[in-house]
């Protein structure tokens, strides 16, 4: 059987065509049993008898619960009673630790049960990854391939529907001012309410931003962000004026801020010393000085769908606390670079990552203690595989000659004009 020549221009594979097409067969395989999994739990949960241990929504729907009955939604004891009284097993109460300008988010949940409110929030997080990817795909110019099933199935995002977590409603805001941030500025600012689910993420995406506001006097994206903003802190001054002083209360007196945390920051804390919790702000701040460099020498041609998605990729590996959950964040940047690049063997690459991630789902051996041990490697995988692929990507666009970046920049160009009318 005769073997593909290498090709950078071509974009043909290197490897022989009967390789090629097991490693499209592998790739679609684990894409495929991933989302069958992934989804097979979501209707076990909807319609099972418990909602489960793992659910983070009985923590929201507790607070809710407290809001709609005009009670502290940071009270401890009343929390631990109906976060027991759902079967969560637990020492003491769980609190929902975003900032209370997120409290509407949870309010309507607290006029309804635990079931039906379980059944809504799961089909929102689930269209909210749907949506995402979606848009993800159009923005990458609508690709024919099926790479963006990497988006769909990638192992973060298959955990966040399992457990129902806030941070693919945070990926949704980013996806949609990625997508609106051009033809309507207003409303991009308004998604970013949905990034402030999770501020501690932002911080060089926050940095970078306000100095892109500066140069470019896109001044509509931030009253679009401070009109969210606003009408969420005011929604809940109305419904509960002492939320932030109770916010406050539980933040100095729960002792949260000495959890065990598996990122890397919290590493680099608790080896200087573990009681001096500023030092995970140490890798915030380096990456924030880094992204105000890395914006300003590229200020004149900033794209943030390119050069966002690598400040994401970084913040996420540098906040001072991260989940797994968390790494969602890193979607935009994969979608990106997986469907430009014209390696196979990166993207299969990718897809094997994630499912080393996935393989403890479906093996059913998934446990607390290995959800710690997956997140200490996966930032830092995800960013090297951006960057390795970002590089194969470059050195593609410069195989193929130097009128290909002009281009595809005037496609880009025309493809936003055509958007915004």
């Amino acid at each position: 059987m005769r073997s593909e020549v290498p090709c950078a221009a071509t974009g043909r594979s290197v490897l022989p065509r009967y390789l090629r097409v097991s490693t499209r067969f592998v790739l679609a395989t684990i894409c495929a049993v991933a989302f069958a999994f992934t989804f097979a739990v979501l209707v076990i949960a909807l319609f099972g008898q418990k909602v489960g241990n793992g659910c983070d929504f009985i923590i929201y729907w507790a607070t809710g619960q407290q809001l709609a009955h005009h009670s502290n939604p940071y009270d401890q004891v009343a929390l631990a009673q109906m976060e027991q009284s759902t079967g969560l097993q637990l020492k003491t109460a769980y609190y929902m630790r975003n900032p209370p300008w997120t409290l509407p988010l949870v309010l309507p949940f607290g006029h309804i049960g635990l079931r039906s409110g379980v059944m809504i929030w799961s089909l929102l997080v689930f269209f909210a990854l749907a949506i995402s990817v979606y848009l993800l795909w159009k923005i990458c110019g609508r690709p024919r391939s099926r790479r963006y099933l990497i988006g769909c199935t990638f192992a973060p995002a298959l955990l966040c529907l399992i457990y129902r977590q806030t941070s693919l409603f945070v990926l949704l805001g980013f996806v949609l001012f990625l997508y609106l941030h051009r033809s309507r500025p207003f409303f991009a600012g308004m998604s970013l309410w949905l990034c402030l689910l999770k501020p501690h993420l932002f911080l060089p995406f926050g940095v970078v931003f306000l100095a892109w506001v500066v140069v470019t006097r896109n001044y509509r994206v931030v009253a679009g962000a401070l009109t969210a903003l606003g009408a969420s802190v005011g929604i809940t001054f109305i419904v509960d004026p002492l939320a932030w002083a109770q916010y406050s209360h539980m933040l100095h007196t729960s002792g949260i801020e000495m959890d065990f945390n598996p990122c890397l920051s919290f590493l680099l804390c608790r080896s200087i010393t573990p009681h001096r919790t500023w030092i995970q702000y140490i890798p915030t701040a380096l990456s924030c000085a880094w992204a105000l460099g890395y914006f300003w020498t590229r200020r004149d041609r900033w794209d943030w769908m390119k050069h966002g998605s690598l400040l994401m990729l970084v913040g996420v590996l540098t906040a001072p606390y991260c989940w797994i959950y968390d790494q969602v964040l890193a979607i935009p940047g994969l979608m990106r670079v997986a469907s430009n690049i014209a390696s196979r063997d990166l993207v299969l690459l990718l897809a094997a990552l994630s499912a080393l991630v996935e393989a403890s789902l479906i093996g059913g051996i998934w446990v607390h203690s290995a959800l710690l041990r997956w997140n200490y490697w996966t930032a830092p995988a995800w960013l090297a595989w951006y960057l390795i692929a970002s590089a194969s990507e470059s050195r593609n666009l410069r195989a193929r000659g130097p009128g290909v970046s002009e281009s595809l920049r005037n496609k880009e160009q025309v493809a936003e004009i055509l958007k915004a009318g």
